[in-house]
């Protein structure tokens, strides 16, 4: 095996495990950040989700509620507010999906299932946590979600959710007096939930990694050239140049030209050795045959 191959199988093997280290890391990295990236677009929806519920809240409920006797209009709930809000952003975003689930709402649609119950008995106890993200298994693969708590902090939401007979008579007709009642000032009915199904994560992630591996295979492959091509210049023409002179002397030729010594590299001072022993060999065998030259 000559040099130029030796050299090579060392170079791809450096080359080669600082690939795998670089893709290795940088999959994570990228993988990590686009997790990260769409928890924060999830964030984001719910705090737009959240402003909505508190202008409902504040500007359109005031507005409306002397009606409420007469007729109960839903729009004028945040809840209901929010998530039709959301359902027209899942419209263009449809991979982002919103709901208010609650352990006991006036809505049946809000109502929560078993992995949303689980969110909300955690968040009741630990009344500290504000938010909380997780992975779940669904039939169509692995879901993210984002969730944050809904706490009863204001007592003008228990004008509604008290008791049936504090409800206003428009309600119960719409929604009947079994649900929605019995909710209490600071505690937690139930839970904000943003999910996103994992693939949305994962395929940020792979297609970034996809362009990386080419730059990276890229920038390898041009070194590799490069280093080849200087090998190549400043070691094995030289080397392969002293081999075909020594080979000549050898042979009793004097006539092969000295080399360049040019420069202080390590091949510079190898000429300069050859040539100082040529020129020795020369002078010998002039002495042993005086009629040699």
């Amino acid at each position: 095996m000559g040099i130029t191959a030796k050299f090579n199988l060392i170079l791809i093997t450096v080359l080669g495990a600082g690939f795998a280290v670089i893709a290795y890391s940088a999959h994570r990295t990228l993988y990590q950040n686009a997790y990260h990236e769409v928890l924060g677009q999830a964030g984001l929806m719910m705090d737009s989700a959240m402003a909505v519920r508190g202008y409902t809240f504040d500007e359109i409920r005031p507005l409306l509620s002397d009606d409420l006797e007469e007729a109960f209009l839903p729009q004028i709930v945040p809840a209901y507010a929010a998530t039709q809000s959301f359902t027209r952003l899942h419209e263009k975003n449809p991979d982002y999906v919103y709901k208010e689930a609650t352990l006991n709402p006036t809505n049946p649609r809000n109502r929560a299932v078993d992995w949303e119950t689980d969110i909300i008995g955690l968040f009741q106890n630990k009344p500290q946590l504000e938010e909380f993200a997780g992975e779940r298994e669904t039939p169509s693969g692995r879901s993210l979600y984002l969730s944050r708590p809904i706490r009863i902090n204001d007592g003008a939401c228990l004008a509604c959710h008290s008791t049936p007979d504090a409800a206003p008579k428009s309600m119960l007709q719409r929604y009947g007096n079994a649900n929605g009642f019995g909710w209490h000032l600071n505690s937690v009915v139930g839970a904000q939930i943003v999910s996103v199904p994992m693939n949305v994560p994962i395929a940020k992630a792979q297609a970034m990694f996809q362009w990386l591996v080419v730059i990276l295979a890229v920038i390898f492959l041009v070194v590799l050239v490069l280093i080849n091509i200087l090998l190549k210049l400043t070691v094995i023409n030289p080397i392969q140049k002293m081999s075909r002179t020594a080979n000549e002397v050898s042979q009793g030729s004097s006539d092969a030209p000295e080399f360049d010594t040019q420069g202080k590299d390590e091949i510079a001072v190898l000429a300069a050795s050859f040539n100082r022993m040529r020129r020795s060999l020369d002078k010998a065998m002039s002495m042993l045959d005086p009629g040699r030259d």
